[in-house]
Protein backbone atom coordinates (compact mmCIF):
# COMPACT_ATOMS: atom_id res chain seq x y z
CA UNK A 1 0.00 0.00 0.00
CA UNK A 2 1.31 3.41 -0.99
CA UNK A 3 0.58 6.32 1.33
CA UNK A 4 -0.31 9.33 -0.82
CA UNK A 5 -0.61 12.91 0.40
CA UNK A 6 -2.52 15.37 -1.78
CA UNK A 7 -1.61 19.03 -1.15
CA UNK A 8 -3.31 22.23 -2.26
CA UNK A 9 -3.51 25.70 -0.75
CA UNK A 10 -6.45 25.63 1.66
CA UNK A 11 -7.24 21.88 1.86
CA UNK A 12 -10.80 22.97 1.16
CA UNK A 13 -11.40 22.11 -2.52
CA UNK A 14 -8.86 20.23 -4.64
CA UNK A 15 -6.94 18.07 -2.20
CA UNK A 16 -10.04 16.84 -0.31
CA UNK A 17 -11.57 15.89 -3.68
CA UNK A 18 -8.42 13.95 -4.61
CA UNK A 19 -8.32 12.25 -1.22
CA UNK A 20 -11.98 11.28 -1.57
CA UNK A 21 -11.56 9.85 -5.06
CA UNK A 22 -8.35 8.02 -4.16
CA UNK A 23 -9.76 6.33 -1.07
CA UNK A 24 -13.03 5.51 -2.85
CA UNK A 25 -11.50 3.97 -5.98
CA UNK A 26 -8.02 2.90 -4.95
CA UNK A 27 -8.24 1.46 -1.45
CA UNK A 28 -6.61 -1.74 -2.75
CA UNK A 29 -3.32 0.04 -3.57
CA UNK A 30 -3.20 3.28 -1.59
CA UNK A 31 -4.12 5.16 1.53
CA UNK A 32 -4.79 8.83 0.82
CA UNK A 33 -4.80 11.89 3.01
CA UNK A 34 -4.67 15.58 2.20
CA UNK A 35 -3.33 18.85 3.57
CA UNK A 36 -3.05 22.53 2.72
CA UNK A 37 -0.23 25.04 2.73
CA UNK A 38 -2.57 27.54 4.44
CA UNK A 39 -5.60 25.48 5.51
CA UNK A 40 -8.99 27.07 5.89
CA UNK A 41 -11.22 26.39 8.89
CA UNK A 42 -13.77 24.31 6.99
CA UNK A 43 -14.25 22.59 3.66
CA UNK A 44 -16.12 24.65 1.09
CA UNK A 45 -19.79 23.56 0.94
CA UNK A 46 -19.49 23.44 -2.85
CA UNK A 47 -16.74 20.84 -2.52
CA UNK A 48 -18.93 18.62 -0.36
CA UNK A 49 -21.88 19.07 -2.72
CA UNK A 50 -19.81 18.32 -5.82
CA UNK A 51 -18.39 15.16 -4.30
CA UNK A 52 -21.84 14.10 -3.11
CA UNK A 53 -22.94 14.26 -6.76
CA UNK A 54 -20.10 11.80 -7.43
CA UNK A 55 -21.48 9.55 -4.62
CA UNK A 56 -18.50 10.25 -2.36
CA UNK A 57 -19.09 11.68 1.12
CA UNK A 58 -16.34 14.02 2.34
CA UNK A 59 -18.56 15.95 4.75
CA UNK A 60 -16.45 14.92 7.74
CA UNK A 61 -13.18 16.16 6.27
CA UNK A 62 -11.40 18.81 8.32
CA UNK A 63 -8.65 20.88 6.69
CA UNK A 64 -5.15 20.18 7.92
CA UNK A 65 -1.74 21.80 7.44
CA UNK A 66 1.06 20.40 5.31
CA UNK A 67 3.96 19.57 7.62
CA UNK A 68 7.27 19.06 5.75
CA UNK A 69 8.78 17.10 8.65
CA UNK A 70 5.99 14.50 8.35
CA UNK A 71 6.39 14.14 4.58
CA UNK A 72 8.79 11.21 4.94
CA UNK A 73 5.97 8.90 6.02
CA UNK A 74 4.41 9.09 2.54
CA UNK A 75 5.37 7.18 -0.57
CA UNK A 76 4.15 9.97 -2.84
CA UNK A 77 3.10 13.58 -2.51
CA UNK A 78 0.84 15.11 -5.16
CA UNK A 79 1.18 18.89 -5.19
CA UNK A 80 -1.79 20.78 -6.65
CA UNK A 81 -1.03 24.07 -4.89
CA UNK A 82 0.82 25.73 -7.75
CA UNK A 83 3.63 26.57 -5.31
CA UNK A 84 6.90 24.88 -4.43
CA UNK A 85 6.36 22.79 -1.32
CA UNK A 86 8.37 23.94 1.70
CA UNK A 87 11.13 21.85 3.24
CA UNK A 88 13.66 19.39 1.89
CA UNK A 89 11.43 16.55 0.77
CA UNK A 90 12.95 13.11 0.35
CA UNK A 91 9.88 11.45 -1.18
CA UNK A 92 8.68 11.66 -4.79
CA UNK A 93 6.50 14.68 -5.59
CA UNK A 94 4.16 14.83 -8.58
CA UNK A 95 3.03 18.26 -9.73
CA UNK A 96 -0.58 18.43 -10.94
CA UNK A 97 -1.72 21.69 -12.51
CA UNK A 98 -5.39 21.74 -11.48
CA UNK A 99 -7.68 24.77 -11.55
CA UNK A 100 -8.61 26.05 -8.10
CA UNK A 101 -12.42 26.32 -7.96
CA UNK A 102 -12.43 28.32 -4.71
CA UNK A 103 -15.26 30.90 -4.79
CA UNK A 104 -16.17 29.88 -8.36
CA UNK A 105 -19.45 28.46 -9.70
CA UNK A 106 -20.66 24.90 -9.15
CA UNK A 107 -19.86 24.24 -12.81
CA UNK A 108 -16.20 25.07 -12.15
CA UNK A 109 -16.22 22.83 -9.07
CA UNK A 110 -17.61 19.95 -11.17
CA UNK A 111 -15.08 20.54 -13.96
CA UNK A 112 -12.28 20.51 -11.38
CA UNK A 113 -13.66 17.35 -9.79
CA UNK A 114 -13.81 15.64 -13.19
CA UNK A 115 -10.19 16.64 -13.89
CA UNK A 116 -9.01 15.38 -10.50
CA UNK A 117 -11.01 12.16 -10.85
CA UNK A 118 -9.29 11.37 -14.17
CA UNK A 119 -5.86 12.09 -12.70
CA UNK A 120 -6.52 10.00 -9.59
CA UNK A 121 -7.76 7.08 -11.70
CA UNK A 122 -4.56 7.23 -13.79
CA UNK A 123 -2.48 7.23 -10.59
CA UNK A 124 -4.42 4.23 -9.25
CA UNK A 125 -3.91 2.30 -12.50
CA UNK A 126 -0.18 3.09 -12.38
CA UNK A 127 0.07 1.85 -8.79
CA UNK A 128 -1.84 -1.33 -9.68
CA UNK A 129 0.55 -2.02 -12.58
CA UNK A 130 3.54 -1.49 -10.29
CA UNK A 131 2.05 -3.89 -7.72
CA UNK A 132 1.79 -6.76 -10.26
Amino acid sequence: MTKVLFVCIGNTCRSPMAEGFANHYGSDVLIATSAGLAPTLTVQPETVLTMREKNIDISRHRPGKFEPLEAKKYGLIVNMSGYVLPGKLTVPVEEWKVRDPYLESLEVYMATANDIERRVMALILKLRREAE
